[in-house]
C-alpha cells in the first residue's frame, strides 16, 4: 500500500530524468540509452574529468559530435546538455590547465551556433 502511494506521488518527472539516450552516466541517474544507436551508446562520460568512457578523448567526443543534430534533435539535446554543461563548468573551471567557462560552453553545446558573447552569457547563467 505504501509503495503504491509513493509511486503515485512521484509523478512522471520522477521516472525520466532526461531525453532517451542520455549520455550522462553519473550516480543517481538511470541508464536511458535505449534510443541511442549501438555505436553511440558507449560514448558516455561523467565529471570531474569529462573524458569519454569509450575512446578516452575529451567529452563530448568526436564520435558523439558526429551524430546528426537536426532541429528536432537540438531541441531534445538542449535541456540535457544545458544541465550537463552546468556540472562541467563547476568541475573544469577550477583546474590549473582547465578551459575557461566560455570554452566549456562551446564544447558542451557544440550543436548550437554560439558567438563568444553568447557563450559568455550562457556560462554566466550556468555557473
Amino acid at each position: 500500500m505504501a509503495e503504491e502511494k509513493s509511486r503515485r506521488h512521484r509523478g512522471p518527472a520522477a521516472r525520466r530524468f532526461g531525453p532517451p539516450g542520455s549520455p550522462y552516466r553519473c550516480t543517481g541517474r538511470p541508464a536511458t540509452n535505449s534510443a541511442r544507436p549501438g555505436w553511440l551508446s558507449a560514448h558516455r562520460a561523467c565529471g570531474p574529468a569529462w573524458v569519454c568512457d569509450e575512446c578516452g578523448r575529451d567529452w563530448p567526443c568526436p564520435t558523439l559530435r558526429s551524430a546528426p543534430t537536426g532541429a528536432a534533435r537540438r531541441a531534445e539535446l538542449l535541456p540535457e546538455f544545458s544541465r550537463i554543461t552546468r556540472h562541467a563548468i563547476r568541475d573544469l573551471r577550477g583546474r590549473v590547465d582547465g578551459p575557461d567557462p566560455v570554452a566549456i560552453v562551446r564544447r558542451f553545446l557544440w550543436f548550437l551556433p554560439l558567438t563568444d558573447q553568447e557563450a559568455r552569457a550562457v556560462a554566466l547563467r550556468l555557473r
